[in-house]
């Protein structure tokens, strides 16, 4: 399943810091932040049945705000 996220991480050292926390989660596929995007929209490919609460604990955890859209 694909979900998608407004966050605030918004530059290259945001995505590094991230990064970590995000390969971490093994039920995550594939993940992708749009700098470009005003609202840093995070895209996340989860493996079927997973809940977006994961992602959603996951990137606070790292210190970034992020709701789904």
């Amino acid at each position: 399943m694909k979900y998608q996220f407004k966050t605030n991480i918004n530059c290259g050292n945001c995505i590094a810091s991230v990064t970590p926390f995000l390969n971490q989660i093994d039920e995550i596929e594939s993940w992708k932040v749009d700098t470009d995007n005003p609202q840093k929209i995070l895209s996340v490919e989860l493996e079927d049945g997973v809940s977006p609460t994961l992602v959603l604990e996951t990137v606070i955890s790292a210190g970034f705000k992020i709701e789904e859209v």
